[in-house]
């Protein structure tokens, strides 16, 4: 979580696209039971949702800047 502070939005939001890519490559594997680890899963949107939290702070700072 403290490396999601330091970094932009700009590479927050790549982040976000990156881990959004491997959660839908890890459904599609899933569905076609080619993986084992099943808790990658949880994992991956665990982190997707840190970021779009880290993401949503950073806009209100914004906000209540101006």
């Amino acid at each position: 979580m403290k490396d999601l502070k330091n970094k932009n939005t700009k590479e927050l939001v790549g982040q976000l696209a990156e881990k959004q890519v491997a959660l839908r490559n890890f459904r599609f594997s899933v569905a076609g039971s080619n993986t084992r680890n099943v808790k990658e899963g949880r994992s991956l949107k665990k982190d997707i949702a840190r970021i779009l939290t880290s993401m949503n702070i950073k806009e209100e700072v914004k906000i209540s800047s101006k």
